[in-house]
């Protein structure tokens, strides 16, 4: 069923949604870091409004010093996560292509 948000059902819509909702309530955790990266692309697609400043200057360096204080690996979930980043950008892309270059509704 085709939805008006340009996200959902997209790999990692969770992630961006949690990151969104983060950088609106002000919070800097690792989903909002990743929005962050994204803004971009992000702002072109209509998911983040135009005007919205960023509040997380350097987000790939936050990003990786949040994920070695967590310990464990942090290099491998770093690449991970601009993984799935990468394969959620990519998956809006494509859908944002194929919505405009749909031929417009015949009226009758």
């Amino acid at each position: 069923m085709p939805t008006d948000n340009p996200i959902d059902g997209l790999p990692g819509e969770d992630l961006i949604r949690e990151g969104l909702a983060d950088l609106e309530s002000g919070r800097r955790t690792i989903p909002a870091c990743l929005v962050e990266i994204a803004r971009s692309r992000l702002t072109r697609s209509g998911v983040v409004p135009a005007g919205a400043s960023s509040s997380l200057p350097d987000p790939e360096l936050r990003l990786y010093r949040m994920l070695r204080q967590q310990g464990d690996d942090a290099y491998s979930r770093y690449n991970a996560l601009l993984r799935e980043l990468i394969s959620f950008e990519q998956a809006l892309e494509s859908r944002r292509s194929r919505r405009t270059s749909l031929p417009a509704p015949m009226r009758s």
